[in-house]
């Protein structure tokens, strides 16, 4: 899994999340990934709610391939800190598509306790490795 550096817009950067089939067959995806941010205390706050921008559609990663979502992840420092209650996280929790079993993927960002507080989003699964 790979965690592509981002672009920023308005208050938000955006980051590619590679999802890489390491099997010896082909495996499918499906829908979108599950994701917080954490660190050694655990998740902060909210976890990703999904972009309904794009439809999912089954996603086919062959041996070697990758499969890609975009994590949008607004600035914490947008919401009152007596709202939000930043926190720093060290790490994403990635669930994959139709999986219990989290990933940890180093990632320095800052999240609202608060989990009422929306600062993650997700796009579903779409073919190929995201941009560089």
């Amino acid at each position: 899994m790979v965690v592509a550096a981002g672009e920023g817009a308005a208050g938000s950067d955006y980051v590619t999340i590679d999802f890489t089939n390491t099997g010896s067959s082909s495996c499918t995806l499906y829908g979108y990934p599950g994701m917080s941010l954490a660190n050694s205390g655990g998740p902060i706050g909210a976890s990703a709610t999904r972009d309904p921008s794009h439809s999912p559609t089954l996603v086919t990663v062959a041996p070697g391939a990758k499969a890609n979502a975009v994590l949008r992840v607004v600035d914490a420092q947008n919401y009152p800190s007596s709202t939000c209650s930043p926190d720093s996280s060290s790490f994403l929790l990635i669930y994959p598509p139709n999986q219990k079993q989290a990933i940890d993927v180093p990632f320095k960002s800052t999240g609202c306790k608060n989990s009422s507080v929306k600062v993650l989003s997700v796009s579903v699964v779409t073919p190929g490795a995201g941009p560089s």
